[in-house]
């Protein structure tokens, strides 16, 4: 199954206090949802609130980047959290992003987990269950994007919450259809004609060639495009700009 039409996403809000890592303005006006940090692997309250205004202004998705609590190592480390103890700090994130996604006139649309808690939830059925319980204690109806395949998304439609396949055009697959684990020779990558290529055949035949050379099918709605990458902003343009070229709508799902 392809899509006639597919929504960009970015994650956005990640930085704190006078620390900035991503161009948020110029990312804004071109993608279609922001995955905006709630506080615990970046963001602080008036970040939040700023991404959330100019989200609001230009018609983009607010969605809650839900992480472990782990500034210092951006959510990347792995963690151990209790169950409870998880679901308790994915609603608190939704919630605080909720309370300046509404201030703005929006709403938060959808939740996806970052970094460490994305790809643990991939496999790990108890971990996505805490997640899926934090976004029905926030809010029994919001879409959850994940990963195709995850035990997140399983999990997620088994408690009747929305759920929204997602691809990266500048990440290296495995032939399994996961993400390369970052720090493999690979797993980024940083070549603009590549991820521009990667991004449409996705988004128009769901397939991508994965690290290992296999053709694989990778059947997503949302596509992700790193705010972090070297020339983040006039990348995601040109994916933006091909695309449409090519016939696909860029719209948002939620």
């Amino acid at each position: 199954m392809t899509w006639a039409s597919i929504d960009l996403n970015a994650d956005l809000g990640e930085g704190f206090g006078r620390w900035r890592l991503t161009d948020d303005e110029e990312l804004l006006s071109v993608v279609t949802s922001a995955n905006v940090a709630c506080g615990f692997h970046a963001g602080d309250a008036a970040t939040m609130r700023r991404v959330c205004e100019r989200a609001a202004e230009r018609g983009v998705r607010v969605g809650a980047q839900v992480s472990y609590r782990d500034l210092a190592g951006f959510g990347r480390r792995a963690m151990d959290v209790p169950s409870a103890e998880l679901a308790a700090e994915v609603a608190y994130q939704i919630g605080a992003l909720e309370v300046f996604a509404r201030a703005a006139g929006t709403r938060v649309a959808y939740v996806k987990p970052h970094g460490a808690l994305y790809n643990r939830v991939v496999h790990d059925m108890e971990q996505a269950g805490a997640v899926v319980e934090g976004v029905l204690l926030a809010d029994d109806r919001l879409p959850v994007l994940g990963l195709p395949g995850s035990r997140l998304l399983e999990a997620a439609d088994k408690a009747g919450l929305p759920v929204v396949t997602e691809a990266f055009a500048d990440r290296a697959y495995t032939d399994e259809g996961t993400l390369v684990p970052r720090g493999t020779d690979g797993a980024v990558i940083t070549e603009p004609d590549a991820v521009v290529e990667r991004s449409l055949g996705l988004a128009r035949f769901g397939t991508v060639t994965s690290h290992g050379g296999q053709q694989i099918a990778v059947r997503a709605r949302s596509l992700c495009l790193h705010g972090d990458t070297p020339g983040a902003v006039g990348l995601a343009r040109e994916v933006r700009a091909r695309l449409e070229e090519s016939g696909v709508r860029v719209e948002a799902f939620a």
